[in-house]
C-alpha cells in the first residue's frame, strides 16, 4: 500500500511521551492533519491526571487501542507501523509497511530498550514492555529460582512482587535501588523483602495492563518494540513460580555478571567448582565476586539504551554521551524541523540547578506536552520559555508499598562534597531525608505517608536559609507546615 501523504505533523511513538505529544498537537491544531506512528497496536494514555503541587503530579497509565484517540481527535490518524527510514532534509519519513509521510515537524518519542546482558540466549529474558511482561509470567509459572540482574526501577518492582520462587538478585552497588536512595532508605525497605506477602498486599489504584483487546499484539514475536512499562506494570498478572513456600530474596552486593552458560556448557566447562553440589539447572550465572548460582532463567533489568536506530542512517543528529538525540530548551534536535521527547531525548541545554533528566514516566509526560508546546510555538511563530516543570526534580511512585517522592538533588547528585543531610526514620513507617548546602534545602526523599512533599517542595524552591532551625527540621513534634506556611 505504497501512498505519499502530505501531513503537518507526524508523531512517531505509542508511548506517554508520543501520545502526550499527539493530543496536544490535535487538540491545539484541529484543522491540521496529525499522524501518531505506533509499532503495537495499543497505546499509552495518561489518565486520572492529578497536580498534587506546583511541580508533583501523579496520574495512571491505561493501554487503549488506538481508535480510542483517533475517535477522540478527528484530525489524528494513528498508523500501526514501525519507521523504515528518515530523510530529515527532505522532511520525508518513510513507515516499514510502505506508506511515506511529507511533514513539516516531526516528533521523534521513540522510546528505549532494554540493555540486555547478552542477545539472543534463550535464558536471559529482558523486561521493558506488557509482552515481555507477560513473556516472564509465562515463564515464572515454571520456575523454582531466578536470577535478577539490575538496580532500577523494574528490579526493584519485580523483586517484591514474585512469589513462590526464590530469588538470587544481584546488584552493581553497595545497596538496592541506587538510582532512586541512599544505602539509608535501601536498610529501611529491605525489611519489606521478608515479610509475607499475604501481610502486604494492599489494593493498587493504578493501570491494569490489559492484553492486547484488538488481537493482533504481535510486538514480542517481530521483535518491534511496545512502549515501556510503567509503574505497577505487574499488577493483574500473577507473578509465581512452582514452589509452595517463597524461598525469598537473596542479594548479592557489588557485583556483576561475568558470564552465563547453559547447562551443557555448564557441565563441559572447567569451572573449579563442585557441579553436583549445585544441581542441575538450564541455566548458570558466574558472578564477578566469584559465585555461581544454578537457575532457571536470568532476568536483565540493568536499564534501557535510547532507541534512536532507525533515524541515525543518512542524518546529522547529534547524540549525547547516553546515545540519546540531544535537543535544545525546545525540545529540537539537530536536524531542522525534528523534535524529541521521552526516553529517546537527552536535555542538552544547562539545566535549573534543581533538576536532572531521569528516564522515568513523570517527565516522558511532560517533555511529550512542552514538545507539543514548542511546535506549535514555531509554526505561529510565537516565543515560548522553557517550562516550570524543569525547574526542580520531582517524582512520585511506588516502591515495596510504600508511597515514595523524590525532590530536586534527592541523592545530592552533583554535589561533592558541599552537603549535609538531614534523616528522620521510624522503622516500618517512613523514612525522611533532606539534603541541605549553605543551609538551603535542595533535595528530599520522602517514603511512607510523611504529607511533607508540598510544604519541601517550597522550601526548596524559595531557597529559604534554613541554618537556624538544624535538626529541629525533621522533629516530629514540630508541625513544619504550620512553621513555613
Amino acid at each position: 500500500m505504497a501512498s505519499d501523504k502530505q501531513v503537518t505533523f507526524v508523531i512517531v511513538g505509542g508511548g506517554i511521551a508520543g501520545v502526550t505529544c499527539a493530543e496536544q498537537i490535535a487538540s491545539q491544531f484541529a484543522s491540521d492533519d496529525v499522524c501518531l506512528l505506533t509499532a503495537s497496536p495499543l497505546v499509552k494514555t495518561v489518565t486520572n491526571f492529578k497536580q498534587v503541587s506546583k511541580t508533583l503530579e501523579e496520574f495512571d497509565v491505561e493501554e487503549q487501542p488506538s481508535s480510542v484517540l483517533e475517535e477522540k481527535y478527528p484530525n489524528l490518524k494513528v498508523i500501526q507501523s514501525a519507521v523504515k527510514l528518515l530523510r530529515a532534509k527532505e522532511h520525508l519519513l518513510q513507515a516499514e509497511n510502505g506508506q511515506t509521510f511529507h511533514y513539516k515537524k516531526l516528533c521523534i518519542c521513540s522510546g528505549a530498550r532494554p540493555k540486555l546482558l547478552t542477545q539472543d540466549n534463550p535464558h536471559v529474558l529482558g523486561i521493558r514492555d506488557t509482552d515481555s511482561a507477560q513473556e516472564f509470567q509465562k515463564r515464572l509459572s515454571k520456575a523454582k529460582r531466578i536470577v535478577v540482574i539490575g538496580n532500577g526501577g523494574i528490579a526493584l518492582e519485580l523483586v517484591y512482587e514474585v512469589e513462590g520462587c526464590e530469588v538470587i538478585w544481584a546488584v552493581k552497588d553497595r545497596a538496592i535501588g541506587n538510582t532512586f536512595f541512599d544505602a539509608g532508605a535501601a536498610q529501611f525497605l529491605i525489611p519489606s523483602l521478608e515479610v509475607d506477602k499475604k501481610e502486604r498486599s494492599l489494593p493498587c489504584k493504578r493501570a491494569r495492563y490489559t492484553t492486547d483487546k484488538t488481537g493482533a499484539g504481535q510486538s514480542g514475536a517481530t521483535g518491534e518494540l511496545g512502549s515501556a512499562l510503567g509503574p505497577d506494570w505487574h499488577e493483574g498478572i500473577e507473578l509465581r513460580g512452582t514452589e509452595q513456600n517463597s524461598s525469598g530474596v537473596h542479594i548479592e552486593y557489588e557485583c556483576e555478571v561475568d558470564k552465563i552458560y547453559t547447562q551443557q556448557e555448564f557441565l563441559q566447562s572447567q569451572l573449579d567448582t563442585n557441579k553436583s553440589e549445585l544441581g542441575l539447572w538450564p541455566a548458570y550465572v558466574q558472578l564477578t565476586n566469584g559465585k555461581i548460582y544454578g537457575c532457571d532463567f536470568v532476568v536483565s533489568a540493568t536499564g534501557v539504551v535510547p532507541n534512536t536506530d532507525p533515524f541515525l542512517s543518512g542524518n546529522n543528529f547529534e547524540l549525547a554521551g547516553d546515545h540519546g538525540l540531544r535537543v535544545d530548551d525546545h525540545m529540537r534536535t539537530s536536524e531542522q524541523d525534528v523534535y524529541a521527547a521521552g526516553d529517546v531525548c537527552t536535555a542538552g541545554w544547562e539545566p535549573s540547578a534543581l533538576w536532572q533528566q531521569m528516564r522515568l514516566w513523570t517527565q516522558a509526560r511532560q517533555m511529550g506536552w512542552y514538545a507539543a508546546r514548542c511546535m506549535a510555538a514555531d509554526v505561529l511563530e510565537e516565543p515560548i520559555e522553557l517550562d516550570f516543570c524543569f525547574e526542580l526534580f520531582s517524582h512520585i511512585t511506588k516502591f515495596f508499598n510504600y508511597k515514595v517522592v523524590l525532590l530536586g538533588k534527592f541523592n545530592a547528585q552533583g554535589l561533592g562534597q558541599d552537603h549535609e543531610l538531614l534523616v528522620r526514620c521510624t522503622k516500618g513507617q517512613e523514612y525522611v531525608k533532606v539534603v541541605l548546602t549553605g543551609g538551603r534545602m535542595v533535595g528530599a526523599v520522602l517514603i511512607g505517608e510523611t504529607d511533607l512533599e508540598e510544604t519541601f517542595e517550597n522550601l526548596i524552591l524559595n531557597q529559604m536559609d534554613l541554618s537556624r532551625y538544624g535538626e529541629e527540621l525533621l522533629n516530629p513534634n514540630i508541625d513544619i507546615e504550620d512553621y513555613f506556611d
